[in-house]
């Protein structure tokens, strides 16, 4: 008795193992539950992507950093692409965006004169033109051509979600070459200060590429005057950008944090 009883303990036991092992058997994963959906763009902005070395490079990138030369100095300027982290280094001064915050560091109050919220990544945009036009929340809508001596530009007029930034009401405009379908020209209006849409458009143009880790981004970008009309008439004003390098290597997180001298910049 105590045999057939051992035994049919036994069967319970294997058959409570059996549905434990069932049950703890990770589900397959089909090939469509793993698809990645790409993110599709208008078909002549992808070419433009294309033209620059595509979109799918960029995207691959951690890490973009560049010198910017002015006048009397040059600067530095850091930027970790997944995360949009900053880090710029000029005469005098630093300034840095966390993940979260805004903040300043200067040897005195005469370092830095400008806003430094508006100004950590204003020129991040300037110089990471056009991949940044293939960032998350944007609408794409086809914009007049613009001209220029006798050429015209076909374009795409980007705007952005609310709430998309710090200046969600600020738009830019791309503009292509129709042929090789690299980026020419860049419109832009400003609302940082104000808060309110501006029809106010000024123009950078690109002409003067270089090819950095497979990707084409802009050696010189020159800003133009405009007329009474709004046309664009005449050069204005030049940056020039150089040792150029894009990794993918992703740089220690504390180059972005607040230094013990930083202040925290508020929004506004």
């Amino acid at each position: 008795m105590k045999k057939i009883t051992l035994a049919l303990l036994g069967l319970t036991l294997m058959a409570a193992c059996n549905t434990t092992e069932k049950k703890e058997k990770t589900p397959e994963i089909t090939n469509e539950e793993t698809k990645v959906v790409k993110k599709t763009y208008p078909k002549n902005l992808a070419k433009v992507f294309d033209a620059h070395g595509g979109i799918d490079k960029w995207n691959a990138a951690q890490t973009l950093i560049y010198e910017m030369v002015k006048p009397d100095h040059t600067e530095k300027h850091i930027t970790d692409l997944p995360s949009r982290k900053t880090r710029l280094e000029g005469k005098g001064f630093t300034i840095g965006y966390d993940g979260k915050d805004v903040w300043l560091s200067q040897k005195d109050s005469t370092a830095f004169r400008s806003n430094a919220r508006f100004y950590h990544n204003l020129y991040f945009y300037f110089y990471a033109m056009p991949f940044v036009l293939g960032d998350d929340g944007i609408t794409y809508e086809k914009a007049d051509s613009l001209e220029y001596e006798g050429i015209l530009y076909p374009g795409f007029k980007i705007s952005y979600g609310k709430n998309v930034g710090d200046s969600p009401e600020d738009n830019y405009f791309i503009y292509y070459n129709p042929e090789t379908y690299q980026m020419e020209w860049l419109g832009y209006t400003v609302t940082y200060s104000t808060g309110k849409p501006s029809d106010r458009v000024s123009y950078i143009r690109y002409g003067d590429w270089q090819k950095v880790n497979g990707v084409v981004l802009p050696k010189v970008i020159t800003w133009f005057k405009t007329n009474k009309e709004g046309k664009v008439v005449e050069p204005r004003s030049s940056v020039t950008f150089s040792n150029v390098s894009l990794t993918d290597k992703t740089m220690e997180n504390n180059m972005y944090e607040r230094p013990e001298d930083g202040v925290t910049v508020p929004k506004g």
